[in-house]
Order: structure tokens, then sequence, then C-alpha cells
């Protein structure tokens, strides 16, 4: 044909052009926004492993909230630390646990504010893992009465979504009968699905003080190289009730969310995690990159995978350029 007819740059010969024709478009309105609160008052204290981000008392965590929901985020993610561990966990579904207060606390400031829980036992037990232990082994029937009573306890303090990330076979089916039981019927559940036994974990592992004391998860948390299991996963998830779904991380298994994106017909969410966050912190420190740009094509690339909800420490960050 000759010279083409055809010239791809046509659609991107200015900044007005390419936002006509893009494909997906990050937006405040799809991001979660994940706070760490912790016994005490007037506690607002940087995370030495996590830029940015802070460990936040229940009284200084609403301003934190109030904030968020000015930027346009509509949800938040709550982890919580306790005042003490004991092998049961026994904290994770005490009423007066930092989360279940900061539950209470941010949705009577903010009440359009969406605010989500994460369910799991490991910052709460002595041992670190996130289940009951049994000769060493984390049992998974025993460990599923203590998370529906953890998800009950923070349904009750006002949570929207419980977002079991504990990867025990079997728990939103014991969580969904749970709640309802108690009267939670329009409490959610955004299942971490596909978790994986990932290293990208470690700041937030610190952040949480959640590190196993001996051994590691990979008894229940994903294989990476096993990534099939992943939809086998999602699956059953979503057959025991949960309503949402969550690969995580997200950045290394963008194969993974586009998988699922394809396949199952619910809302689905990808968690930019702590290592993915501060490996674009310290490429930027270093000037290896420019951390705005690096930060907005790592959740493009999330989103373009099919991720309609991404759970990233940058949310601020974004909601205020998107």
């Amino acid at each position: 044909m000759g010279f083409p007819y055809t010239r791809m740059r046509r659609l991107r010969g200015s900044a007005s052009m390419r936002r006509l024709a893009a494909e997906v478009r990050v937006s405040a309105a799809n991001l979660v926004y994940p706070l760490f609160v912790c016994p005490g008052t007037n506690v607002k204290e940087p995370i030495a492993s996590m830029t940015g981000c802070f460990h936040f008392s229940v009284d200084r965590v609403v301003a934190e909230a109030q904030a968020i929901a000015e930027l346009g985020i509509p949800a938040v993610l709550l982890f919580g630390l306790p005042e003490h561990k004991d092998a049961a966990g026994s904290q994770a579904w005490s009423p007066q646990s930092a989360v279940c207060r900061a539950v209470a606390a941010v949705k009577q400031a903010v009440p359009e504010l969406v605010v989500m829980t994460d369910v799991c036992l490991c910052a709460y037990t002595d041992h670190g893992h996130c289940g009951v232990l049994a000769d060493g082994r984390v049992d998974n029937d025993a460990t599923l009465e203590p998370l529906s009573k953890m998800a009950v306890a923070h349904a009750r303090a006002g949570a929207d979504v419980v977002a079991p990330s504990d990867m025990m076979d079997g728990r939103v089916l014991w969580i969904r009968r749970a709640l309802d039981e108690a009267g939670f019927s329009e409490t959610a559940i955004l299942s971490y699905a596909a978790k994986f036994a990932s290293a990208f974990y470690g700041p937030f592992r610190d952040a949480a003080g959640s590190t196993p004391g001996r051994g590691d998860r990979k008894s229940y948390q994903m294989d990476p190289a096993a990534g099939s299991q992943a939809m086998r996963e999602i699956a059953l998830d979503i057959e025991e009730g949960a309503d949402m779904v969550m690969v995580k991380p997200a950045l290394a298994y963008l194969d993974i969310i586009r998988q699922a994106k394809d396949r199952f017909d619910v809302p689905l969410a990808a968690y930019h995690v702590s290592g993915e966050y501060m490996m674009i912190h310290a490429a930027a420190e270093k000037g290896l990159c420019d951390l705005q740009a690096t930060m907005l094509e790592t959740l493009t690339a999330i989103k373009r995978a099919g991720a309609d909800v991404i759970i990233t420490y940058f949310a601020k960050e974004a909601a205020r350029i998107v």
C-alpha cells in the first residue's frame, strides 16, 4: 500500500486527545485507603517502613477519615494493633479493640464513608500466624469460629464491609452465617480470595507487628507458582457468599486480575501492597523515577488489568491529581 494511511500517532498528539482515547481511567471513586489504628490517645506516629503512613489512635483517626472523604475516596480499610497478644488472638473480637472503637467513631463522624475492616488473627496472636495453632501448625477448622466472632464484632461496631484475609478454607461461609445469625445480613464480605504468599508484604508486617514468630504462611496463602488455583479459590468464595473478591498483591499478579475479571461477574478488588508501594518510593528517593508518574502508571496498569477497586497507600496522592 506504500506509505501507511493508518497513523496511530493521530490519537496521541495532545493531552486532550490522549484523554479522549483512553481505555481506562483511574478515579478517586475506585480507591480504598488503608489505615492502621492502635491503642492510646493522641497518637499519630509515622511508620518507619512505610513512607507517608501512620499509626493512628482512635481520637486521631477521625480527622484522617474526614480528610480522606473530602478527597472523594469512598472507603477506608482498617487494620488494628492490640493492647496485648495471646495464643488465641482474643483481642481480635473485643468490642474495645482499636478497630471496633475506630469503626464506631468514623461512622459517627463520616457516615458516608464506607468502612471496611480486615478480619485476620495475625496481628493479635503472640505467634504471628493467621489462625489457631495445633501441634505447631495452623488448624484451619479451629480458626473459623474466632474469625466469625471478629467479623461480628466489627459489624456490631458499624463496619459496612468485613474483609477476611486469613486464607482459611470455608471462612467466608462461616462468617456469612455468623453475620446473618447476629442480625447483620446487610454487612458485605470482601474476601481476600486469591492472596499469595508474597515477599512484598514485608513493610506491612512491620507496620502491623504481624510477622510469624516461627515458620511462614505458605501452607495457607497461595503459591505464586500455582496461579490457576486462584480461579478455584475465587469461585469457592463467591459460592460461600462473598460479595466482592480480591487479588493480592496487585502489580506482580496482573495476569490473575485479568483472568478473574474475565471469568467472574462480581466486583473485583486488587491490593497494591506495601512492598510494591515502597519500591516506587525507594526508586524515586534515589532519583531513578518520577514518583507521581510512576504511581499513576502503576495504578493505571492495575485498572487496565481489570480491577474495579484498588486498595492502595497511594490513594490520597492519586485522588488529588486524577
